[in-house]
């Protein structure tokens, strides 16, 4: 899908250095903290089983960084209560796919930026997939959370892994691209 730009998810150096690159070309800088947030980024997403690590562009924001992990749970559903001072807003509805989802946008522990989490569930089986979009700047958010919002809504749950034309897996493969129908937009965020 066009703005999002998945990398590959190896060795955790591998995923580094490939998302160092991407973000080099889009930011056209040979900046040194690039590098110790794409080696803390492919980090945690391989400490989290991540199935999906991709940079997500728009040109009128900074980049921000997607994730996605399946997680099993005891029961399907999305009937957990989410409240505390992190959180700034809480969305509930539907994937363009039809799958259940929440939208939770999250404020920054320390300084500027965004973060939000999109959890869809599986109404067939006991697992989420969880999504998190986190742009360090915030310059840009709802532009960038609207293009992660329309790739992550074209996202499937297959036998073991979900899908987003490519695959976003918990188990398995660990690679994804993706050009899903549909879309959903971020909803608020500090500008």
């Amino acid at each position: 899908m066009p703005g999002v730009t998945p990398v590959a998810l190896g060795t955790p150096e591998h995923t580094a250095a490939e998302l160092l690159a991407v973000l080099r070309r889009l930011k056209g800088t040979r900046d040194p903290g690039l590098e110790v947030s794409a080696t803390q980024a492919a980090e945690l997403a391989h400490r989290h089983n991540a199935g999906l690590l991709a940079v997500v562009e728009h040109r009128d924001a900074d980049p921000a960084l997607l994730m996605a992990c399946v997680v099993p749970v005891d029961r399907p559903g999305l009937d957990f209560p989410l409240d505390g001072p992190a959180i700034r807003e809480v969305t509930r509805g539907e994937t363009a796919t039809g799958y259940p989802v929440m939208i939770v946008e999250r404020i920054p522990v320390s300084g500027p930026g965004a973060q939000l989490q999109v959890v869809v569930t599986d109404p067939d089986h006991p697992r989420l997939a969880v999504f998190t979009l986190h742009s360090p700047t915030g310059r840009g958010w709802l532009d960038v959370a609207g293009v992660a919002g329309r790739f992550v809504s074209g996202m499937r749950f297959g036998d073991a892994k979900v899908s987003t034309a490519g695959t976003v897996s918990g188990h398995g493969t660990r690679s994804a691209s993706g050009r899903p129908p549909g879309g959903t937009s971020g909803r608020s965020a500090r500008r």
